[in-house]
């Protein structure tokens, strides 16, 4: 969860970096209409239905550039939102509103709709016992907030990156000259306390992946016979999950498989945004 803590340690670095890249020498248009301190006050509004995720990354944004800014949420992070509805309001000194609010925005639009996208899905397995994770294929540098939006929409995170656990893929058992040789390095190399997965494509490397000790196997992109027959073939040995081109539109169909975890990239990697916007900027007075 992105936390007080973690967003000192982690966010705030990448909210920098995002700033940074909309202004490099001055805000020009901001300057030129405010050269002076002014306080004011905004309204953060949907404009669709849909959950929300990443309030505290939309109110660090504007902090960064001035502490004394208060954003005042009237939703929280995993929350149904309606179109109309009020989210926040942000009141401070109007310069650091306007020159943060693309920022903010930009990160609120895209949480909310990885974190849209992932309710709509996760309620296509409800009550099937399948769980719904993501996979690394995030925008770069936005990792920690898409995997933050996903869980905000119901679903889990699969392995964060690299250092987290070994999950032998094709390119990796090929390099190592199969299935068997690959979980074999793996077990010498990885600390006795890192879970390995392997990705198996047919059921004969589905067979050797558990005759090798994997505690993971991924069926990756078979056909719902195969991974029917992979269950049994694994029979509880191993967890199972689904893998490959898996979108709102098939995901219902593997709620008969009997694997554990389904996992879908298209979660983060094709996921539109919520609409938000912030409006009605007035100053207040006693500036």
């Amino acid at each position: 969860m992105i936390d007080e803590i973690s967003m000192k340690i982690h966010a705030d670095k990448l909210i920098r970096m995002a700033l940074a890249e909309d202004v490099t020498g001055e805000d020009v248009s901001t300057a030129s209409v405010l050269p002076a301190y002014a306080r004011g006050t905004a309204d953060l509004l949907a404009k669709q239905n849909g959950v929300v995720a990443g309030l505290p990354v939309f109110a660090r944004a504007f902090q960064l550039l001035d502490e004394a800014v208060e954003v005042k949420c009237f939703a929280a992070d995993g929350d149904r939102v309606q179109e109309g509805q009020l989210l926040a309001t942000v009141t401070g000194d109007m310069r650091a509103i306007l020159t943060a609010e693309r920022t903010a925005l930009n990160f609120l639009q895209r949480m909310s709709g990885i974190a849209t996208e992932t309710a709509r899905m996760c309620a296509l397995l409800e009550g099937s016992g399948l769980r719904l994770v993501d996979t690394r294929k995030t925008t770069p540098n936005m990792r920690l907030f898409e995997k933050y939006a996903v869980r905000m929409g119901g679903g889990g995170n699969h392995r964060y990156n690299l250092s987290d656990a070994v999950l032998l893929k094709d390119n990796h058992i090929g390099a190592a000259g199969g299935v068997r040789q690959a979980v074999e390095a793996a077990k010498r190399h990885a600390p006795f306390t890192m879970k390995i997965e392997v990705e198996a494509e047919t059921l004969a490397q589905v067979a050797e992946a558990v005759e090798a000790g994997a505690d993971i196997i991924m069926l990756d992109n078979m056909s719902d016979e195969d991974m029917k027959k992979a269950v049994k073939l694994i029979a509880g040995r191993a967890l199972v999950e689904i893998s490959g081109n898996v979108t709102e539109e098939n995901i219902a169909r593997l709620r008969a498989v009997g694997a554990d975890v389904v996992s879908s990239g298209a979660l983060t990697h094709s996921a539109g945004i919520l609409d938000v916007s912030l409006k009605h900027l007035r100053p207040l007075e006693g500036n």
